[in-house]
């Protein structure tokens, strides 16, 4: 229990850095982060339910993660916009 926690509270360093490593298409990737957030949190709801640990888990850190994404899109000293 304890690894799974552990594991849970990396998902959001590994948020924020990929979050950083991709500042220029958080502002296009808007409406695929709220796909992701809550197809990775219906799945993962019905994995717990289920008692299904490994695939809860697993939609929990992708939900963690895209959640984060989402949030740092709004932010204007982050995200920035792609040069053409």
């Amino acid at each position: 229990m304890i690894i799974e926690l552990i594991i849970l509270a990396l998902a959001i360093p590994v948020g924020f850095l990929i979050a950083w490593q991709a500042r220029d298409e958080l502002l296009e990737g808007r409406k695929w982060f709220i796909v992701l957030i809550a197809c990775s949190f219906l799945v993962g709801l019905a994995a717990f339910i289920k008692e299904e640990i490994a695939i809860g888990l697993t939609c929990s850190f992708m939900f963690i993660v895209s959640l984060i994404s989402y949030w740092k899109s709004f932010d204007k000293g982050w995200a920035k916009k792609r040069f053409k």
